[in-house]
């Protein structure tokens, strides 16, 4: 017996990726019309039908936008990343505005929180926060795509799920901070954050890191790099690394929650910041200015972001074409690497 067509099927036929033919049989504005014409042609030679059950999400009405916030590892029970919470609030404030109603989700990235809503009438499009391993979370989101979920995240863009995403250029956030450190004269330097695919917006802070060092002249391989995930205790474990060796000028971490710990770390041996070593990071979270030194970082516009995040959620939902978009970062310049306040905006 025959095994039923896939959309897999038609799309190695097709010659495009499976999510490009789940945007074109539910008539998506991010495929053109030319080669919509083609999927479903292929389709129709194959006997393809769409699942109705996995597409009534996409037709449903109910004025309602579901917002999904995956749960992180915290030092307090609240398991939401802090720099999530004023992203919270402009989501809110927007969808409001645009006279919807908002469905906040916990979820855990062990559960099957891609199919939870494959059957249900509870809101019109979701917007996701948070994701742990991009690695695991990127098979998630074809699943959305092949349901005909109409979805929007925050984080870097991937070119396999073009036109979901809103983030932050952190690419020249990373350029931008470690500038700032050599042009104060530090010349050693370790970065604290995960670097690799599983980690795509700590890997272009990196990138950005490391390719400053290098135009820089400096040594690239006598750079220290530790993974860690965005906790203090992860960032103080990797720090207390760091230092058992001769320690660096200067330690750029990818979040401030990292570096949090990291100062924790560098006082423990004694040492002080930014006098003997240097500490920056990423996010610009509140704690970030009252901290005891308070932390050079980069700013991303959560206000913005949640204003992005929902107006181009509706126009997907109304079929309207919509781009990947990453906002400008803020290098916010405090005592953490050795100077005073200041705020230099990249426009």
């Amino acid at each position: 017996m025959k095994s039923k067509a896939t959309s897999f099927d038609i799309a190695h036929m097709a010659g495009v990726s499976q999510s490009t033919v789940s945007r074109a049989l539910s008539d998506s504005p991010l495929v053109n019309k030319e080669t919509r014409e083609r999927i479903k042609k292929i389709a129709q030679d194959l006997n393809y039908k769409v699942d109705k059950n996995a597409s009534n999400l996409r037709k449903q009405h109910s004025q309602t936008l579901a917002l999904l916030l995956f749960e992180d590892p915290t030092s307090d029970d609240s398991l939401i990343n802090p720099f999530f919470i004023s992203m919270l609030g402009s989501i809110t404030k927007a969808t409001a505005a645009a006279g919807y109603d908002l469905l906040v989700s916990f979820q855990n990235m062990k559960d099957d929180w891609h199919a939870v809503y494959e059957d249900s009438n509870k809101a019109d499009g979701l917007i996701l926060l948070g994701y742990g391993s991009y690695t695991d979370y990127e098979y998630k989101l074809s699943q959305l795509e092949e349901q005909g979920t109409r979805f929007l995240r925050w984080g870097a863009p991937d070119k396999k799920h073009p036109g979901i995403s809103i983030g932050c250029d952190n690419f020249l956030g990373g350029v931008e901070i470690t500038k700032h450190l050599v042009s104060l004269g530090h010349r050693s330097f370790a970065f604290i954050g995960q670097a690799d695919e599983s980690a795509p917006e700590f890997k272009g802070r990196f990138d950005g890191f490391m390719t400053v060092i290098a135009q820089a002249g400096f040594d690239t391989s006598k750079v220290v790099q530790k993974n860690a995930i965005s906790t203090e205790l992860s960032g103080y474990k990797a720090a207390m690394e760091i230092l058992e060796g001769e320690h660096p000028n200067a330690i750029v971490c990818a979040s401030d929650l990292i570096a949090m710990g990291a100062i924790r770390a560098i006082r423990s041996k004694g040492l002080k910041v930014p006098r003997d070593i240097a500490v920056v990071g990423y996010d610009n979270i509140q704690i970030s200015q009252f901290a005891s030194t308070p932390l050079t970082t980069v700013h991303q516009n959560t206000q913005v972001a949640g204003e992005l995040l929902v107006s181009n959620l509706l126009k997907l939902i109304h079929n309207e074409p919509v781009t990947d978009y990453l906002m400008p970062p803020e290098l916010i310049v405090r005592e953490s690497c050795g100077c005073g306040f200041i705020s230099y905006k990249n426009n």
